[in-house]
């Protein structure tokens, strides 16, 4: 189905796109009215999203917390990428740098997981040092550790809503005068 166009469905995919969410996630806004073609006295519109956990998770700011309920991992620079360029995990670090994560508790901030005697190449990431010398050798914070994360509400849908549905009793009175006069 391709993308509807009407400036009434292009207020919601600015929203998504003015909280800075991107253009990916504005376009899985999707509208259909009924009846497709002809006018109606009984038409009826739908919009919906073919990712509606995750604009729904930033029109309601949930809390997020780990699945076990220990800590969530949040990559840094030095942890580079996965695989496929996704986020990665601490164990897959551990099995691709050949490095064992340290915890370190910090009672103010977060915690961390650091790798000792790691080097960091020109893209800025945390690998195994080769040195026998200790030379160029750090340890570098490779994960912050946090419990818990409060993801910021960033998306007012409700009030979107409300305004369409406080229009449409307007839009009725004008398209059905304009009818008439024509």
């Amino acid at each position: 189905m391709g993308a509807v166009t009407s400036p009434r469905f292009a207020g919601r995919r600015g929203q998504i796109t003015g909280a800075g969410l991107g253009r990916r996630l504005a376009n899985s806004i999707r509208s259909q009215t009924y009846p497709k073609a002809d006018e109606s006295l009984n038409a009826a519109a739908l919009v919906w999203s073919k990712a509606p956990a995750i604009v729904g998770a930033h029109d309601t700011g949930p809390l997020i917390r780990s699945k076990d309920g220990f800590w969530l991992a949040i990559p840094t620079e030095a942890a580079g990428r996965g695989l496929r360029g996704r986020r990665i995990t601490p164990g897959e670090w551990e099995r691709r740098r050949g490095l064992r994560l340290r915890f370190v508790y910090r009672r103010r901030g977060p915690s961390l997981l650091v790798a000792d005697r790691a080097r960091i190449n020109k893209r800025g990431q945390a690998v195994a040092s080769r040195s026998k010398t200790g030379r160029n050798q750090v340890t570098a914070p490779i994960f912050l550790l946090v419990p818990q994360v409060k993801l910021p509400k960033r998306l007012d849908l409700d009030r979107d809503a409300g305004r369409a549905l406080d229009s449409v009793p307007g839009l009725i009175v004008a398209n059905w005068v304009d009818g008439k006069a024509t």
